[in-house]
């Protein structure tokens, strides 16, 4: 193994944070919006640390909000004076969020509040750029015409929620892109219906066991995530019907075995020395190591194939091998998306050809992935589920011995991924 490597100049921190428990679409938490949801979990850290600065996303846009992070912040009731920003990268946001706030300690933060919240349960419905236009254009000549025009709208003028989570270059869902990927990789529906059964079973012990309970609030209308089953069976799962290519007799992805419509919101700390001394003294924390962000052509490599890229690449530059990481913590938009993503990083030639790695990392170590769970028994609110995971590793990596190593993947629509190499210190 080669000497320590590391991407800061100084001591960086990742320290685990809360959130909310996360509903199903449409359930107990669809009268929040992403701020709403928001405000009890920045409260509840604040609490704790008043941080010196604050950076939040949301993916799903909202016209109303020009930039959610101060939005979030003012309407907690909190110091004026604390400067907040927003960032976004789809199911990668407020990871995105965390690996900024690492860049930016120093001069004066020593303390970063970073997450990110979705209500998918209430998607902004937009109208086609070429209403927008005609109404734009009219309310500046005959605002009475334009009011009728309004009111004259058909459903073709409408850009409705399924549509506004597609891929806008290809016009096409994950799921849909994802069944092209699990069929390249050959991965099976049983293959995948058997990790959606870990998920579930893991996220239930977890709860049942109290991993969950210093990680989340409880709110008036839930105080536990609603989407964990702990009656799910991998005969149920097998019934289920494919929800994204109905048609071919090939489908394998199916509600049981992918990530659901999610409700919620969450937040985790990055700080320096100096930061973490301003938490509450059995508050967890692990180093950042270091961090790849990988983008790939997702017209040929997959739409959430970027961690394939940016695993391998993380892994040599510290000399590591897979029996080096102790716990691997992997967003689960997919069953699919987990299993293509570790398919590929087995197999030396093709990392070779993809990302220029020419090493050998050794047999891959399934037993270390999400051991209490992951996103498709959890939930995947797409802004908040980059902090959930990096909370939920610091605290399972926190009882492990110091030296002790993670790593966290979150791939992102787009062909996008980061991924990040903590260490227990």
């Amino acid at each position: 193994m080669r000497a320590a490597v590391h991407r800061f100049p100084h001591a960086v921190f990742v320290a685990a944070g809360l959130r909310t428990p996360f509903g199903r679409g449409g359930g107990a938490l669809a009268s929040y919006d992403a701020i709403s949801l928001s405000v009890p979990i920045v409260q509840a850290m604040a609490d704790r640390a008043e941080p010196d600065l604050v950076i939040w996303g949301s993916v799903i846009p909202n016209l109303g909000w020009s930039n959610i992070a101060r939005e979030v912040w003012l309407d907690a009731k909190l110091n004026p004076n604390v400067p907040a920003f927003s960032v976004v990268l789809a199911c990668s946001t407020s990871m995105t969020a965390a690996l900024t706030a690492a860049g930016m300690l120093g001069g004066g933060v020593d303390l970063s509040v970073v997450g990110g919240a979705e209500v998918m349960s209430r998607p902004p419905i937009a109208l086609t750029s070429e209403a927008s236009k005609r109404l734009t254009d009219l309310f500046g000549r005959d605002p009475a015409a334009a009011l009728a025009a309004l009111r004259a709208l058909e459903p073709q003028d409408y850009v409705l929620p399924v549509k506004g989570w597609a891929n806008r270059i290809t016009g096409r869902t994950m799921g849909d892109h994802m069944e092209e990927t699990a069929r390249e990789w050959h991965i099976s529906r049983e293959a995948q219906d058997a990790w959606a059964l870990k998920s579930h079973q893991r996220a239930v012990a977890g709860w049942n066991s109290g991993f969950f309970d210093d990680l989340v609030i409880k709110l008036p209308e839930l105080e536990r995530d609603a989407n964990p089953r702990d009656d799910t069976s991998a005969e149920k799962l097998a019934a289920l019907k494919p929800a994204f290519d109905k048609t071919s007799g090939r489908g394998t992805l199916t509600a049981g075995n992918s990530s659901p419509i999610t409700d919620g919101a969450a937040g985790c700390w990055i700080a320096n020395e100096a930061g973490i001394a301003r938490l509450p003294a059995n508050t967890p924390y692990l180093r950042l190591v270091d961090y790849e962000i990988a983008a790939v052509d997702h017209h040929t490599e997959g739409l959430l194939m970027a961690p394939s890229y940016a695993i391998p690449r993380l892994l040599a530059r510290h000399g590591l091998r897979f029996d080096d990481i102790d716990l691997w913590e992997i967003h689960e938009a997919f069953a699919a998306q987990v299993l293509a993503n570790v398919a590929a990083i087995e197999r030396d030639d093709w990392i070779l050809s993809k990302t220029g790695v020419d090493a050998d990392f050794g047999t891959f170590t399934w037993d270390r992935v999400n051991p209490n769970g992951g996103s498709i028994a959890i939930g995947h609110p797409f802004g908040a589920t980059g902090a959930r995971d990096l909370s939920q590793t610091v605290k399972e990596l926190w009882s492990r011995p110091v030296g002790s190593r993670a790593i966290v993947s979150v791939c992102a629509d787009g062909g996008q991924g980061t991924v990040a190499l903590l260490e227990r210190v």
